[in-house]
């Protein structure tokens, strides 16, 4: 089973060294482990006993099509209603601990490896219920565009539930775990997890539409990003806009793996 980052928060010692593998450029973001500190934490409106780290928004010269967060909730907290906009999808992925997610009327008990999407208009709440020990969760969201003659429609599955599809010519050491079918147009984002083996590549610079949000979640890699090589690991995100090349080799001694959102299934507004 994965051993799925999840920050613990605190601050450094005095005599750390101040250098760190943060960077922000036009076309990339890199915000390392190293800056998921308490004093960089927010509170949610109508959420209790809970912090977040967010880690992507639509800002000017960042993301334009989502925002992402890392939810922390102690014991005994939660929300009743955690989505406050209309129109907006998401996905949670669990990290650590354990979760009860109330989704339109359905009891469901998350642990690691827990995924859920929750559809645009779905009704759903979230509580930390256990007697000890904070549950830790990606949080994805974006704003649903709707498409005459489908509709996305909330599930919950897990990780250890799908099975990766392995990238064709690899023999297996680049795959990735859908969990929707690529050719449903219901859903215009994917968030999916790619597994690299130990010295598994992406054998060219992918340059595309798609926006990107990754949060590794294992292991280490050595990332290109637009004219860049940088050196990732369990707990980093990275942030690549529109048509930034990228790549990567997976550094071992275990497999490397990420969460990754992407805008799909969309044509381009012009209008």
């Amino acid at each position: 089973m994965s051993n799925y980052f999840s920050p613990e928060g605190g601050l450094p010692p005095q005599t750390q060294l101040l250098t760190d593998r943060a960077v922000v450029k036009a076309a990339y973001t890199v915000i390392p482990k190293g800056v998921l500190r308490d004093i960089v934490t927010s509170n949610l409106p109508g959420w209790t006993r809970t912090r977040a780290w967010i880690i992507a928004r639509p800002i000017a010269g960042f993301s334009t099509t989502f925002s992402q967060l890392i939810v922390e909730v102690a014991p005994g907290g939660g929300s009743l209603k955690p989505e406050a906009e209309t129109g907006v999808e998401g996905v949670i992925f669990l990290t650590q601990g354990e979760l009860t997610l109330t989704l339109d009327g359905e009891v469901h008990h998350l642990e690691a490896g827990s995924y859920a999407y929750l559809a645009a208009g779905s009704g759903w709440r979230v509580s930390n219920d256990a007697a000890e020990g904070a549950a830790s969760f990606q949080w994805i969201r974006k704003a649903y565009e709707p498409l005459e003659g489908f509709t996305a429609k909330s599930f919950v599955t897990r990780d250890q539930d799908v099975e990766p599809q392995p990238m064709p010519d690899t023999n297996g050491v680049w795959a990735t775990s859908r969990f929707v079918d690529p050719d449903d147009l219901a859903h215009d984002m994917h968030v999916n997890i790619v597994t690299f083996q130990p010295g598994g590549s992406i054998p060219f610079a992918e340059t595309h539409v798609m926006e990107h949000g990754l949060f590794v979640l294992e292991g280490k890699a050595v990332y290109r990003l637009n004219d860049d090589w940088v050196e990732v690991e369990a707990g980093d995100f990275m942030w690549l806009r529109a048509f930034c090349p990228q790549a990567c080799y997976a550094g071992g001694p275990g497999p490397f793996r990420y969460l990754l959102y992407k805008d799909v299934n969309r044509q381009i507004r012009l209008t």
